[in-house]
């Protein structure tokens, strides 16, 4: 998880007002200063988390507790709001036009990942139907060229380059007619070791020339606080309209770099959250936040759910439950949409309450491996044994075994797991609205069945 730390400090600090008898000002101390320190551990500038915990103290003692909460539900909404008001409060989304085409140039130091950022865009933008090129003008690092068009071939996009000509300006004009049929162009500029007076030259002459709708700077995380002072140069330079902040895994000054953009002018817009071309996350500071409590986020699970599934397919797997039809076929279907949603712990914490179990790693890891040797043995089964998985006796269990290198108890395993999906199924038939589903589960769900 993203600043997992973090998240884990802030979730055991939430679980202390939850299991405590009184909420007294000794309880409200010792989570001012648990949330200071889970921040000050993350990065974070000190007079930011000063301003933050100062909040979150008047809010206590000035509000009275509304009737439909308890002091300690009210208490942590409290801290849940002030963190998403530390982070931005409101998701700011691109800004994309009903024309073509929608410029979005990227700018950046050396090493932040724009290029890369731009193969992740592309990706993000053709999933949702849009069509992309990529446009290179860095004109100085070595293999700039390169790397643009491998990262358009992973993303399946249009690149367009020049390795001979070195005026950044001059390639935007030779490509302008080309460009005009696409929805949406990625513009990739050249970076430095440090904001330089050149560079400034060079990105004005091509704010100018190109105009674009988007001027994003892509920051590394691993900069932390110093994240405020370049955002702040490059808003000057050329009027940055929002910040992607890559390489958000495997760092502890990821809520440095978060904080001090968001605090500018300049909202955060994406994170780069791993090293694939999928690795892209657009920006909800509630759903961050509810991530990091342990709360959930419902509309990034969702977002990726539809990645994962056609409305086609969605629209008759739904028809197909409402008869309590179910069979090998569609848990088969299941798990691939699972598969395509991401590893099975980022998905279990965008789930409302399930981010605040502590499971520990390595059972989700088995989990996962399990899901692989289950395909394994549907990928050996007949076309009848999926569609009527009861016909599997033990000698066909035997034989499904052999085939596909997955153990009997496994593939038993699996038919046991069918059988608990099946029981859920067939509660669901007729129930065509969430408040049918709930009173048909209330008390009945499946004796030992796991999700």
């Amino acid at each position: 998880m993203v600043l997992e730390k973090l998240g884990s400090s802030l979730k055991t600090t939430l679980q202390k007002i939850a299991k405590s008898i009184f909420v007294d000002e000794k309880l409200i101390n010792e989570l001012v200063k648990d949330i200071q320190r889970a921040l000050l551990q993350a990065d974070v500038n000190v007079k930011l988390v000063f301003n933050l915990t100062n909040s979150i103290k008047e809010r206590i003692k000035k509000e009275e507790t509304p009737g439909a909460l308890t002091k300690r539900e009210h208490l942590i909404n409290i801290v849940y709001e002030e963190l998403v008001k530390f982070l931005g409060n409101e998701k700011a989304e691109l800004k994309i036009l009903d024309k073509k085409p929608n410029k979005i140039m990227m700018v950046g130091l050396f090493g932040s990942g724009k290029t890369t950022t731009c193969g992740k865009l592309a990706k993000y933008f053709t999933k949702r139907g849009k069509r992309v090129a990529l446009l290179g003008l860095d004109i100085h690092r070595p293999a700039a060229m390169d790397q643009i068009e491998q990262v358009g071939k992973g993303a399946n996009v249009s690149v367009f380059i020049n390795r001979k000509e070195k005026n950044p300006v001059k390639i935007y004009n030779e490509f302008k007619p080309q460009l005009e049929k696409y929805d949406i162009v990625l513009i990739d500029t050249a970076g430095r070791d440090a904001l330089s007076e050149d560079l400034i030259e060079e990105l004005n002459q091509l704010n100018k020339e190109i105009n674009p709708d988007e001027n994003l700077l892509i920051i590394s995380a691993d900069i932390g606080q110093a994240a405020q002072n370049q955002a702040e140069k490059f808003h000057e330079t050329c009027g940055i309209t929002g910040v992607i902040v890559t390489k958000m895994d495997g760092t502890a000054k990821g809520g440095g770099s978060l904080t001090a953009c968001a605090v500018t002018k300049a909202p955060i817009k994406f994170l780069g959250i791993g090293e694939k071309i999928d690795d892209l996350e657009a920006f909800n500071p509630k759903g961050f936040v509810g991530r990091l409590l342990g709360m959930g986020d419902l509309e990034a699970l969702l977002e990726k759910a539809k990645e994962a599934i056609t409305e086609e397919d969605a629209q008759d797997m739904k028809k197909k439950f409402l008869k309590g039809e179910f069979n090998l076929v569609d848990l088969y279907s299941q798990m691939e949409a699972m598969n395509k949603m991401g590893p099975l712990s980022k998905v279990m914490e965008m789930i409302p309450g399930m981010g605040q179990l502590k499971l520990p790693k390595d059972a989700l890891k088995v989990q996962e491996g399990k899901l692989k040797k289950w395909k394994y043995a549907m990928n050996s089964m007949t076309k009848q044994e999926l569609e009527e998985p009861d016909s599997i006796d033990a000698n066909r269990i035997d034989r499904i075994s052999k085939g596909s290198g997955v153990s009997v108890s496994e593939v038993r395993e699996l038919i046991k797991q069918y059988r608990q999906s099946r029981k859920l199924v067939k509660m669901m038939k007729g129930s065509d609205s969430p408040e049918k589903l709930m009173k048909k589960f209330k008390g009945k769900m499946p004796k030992g069945f796991k999700f």
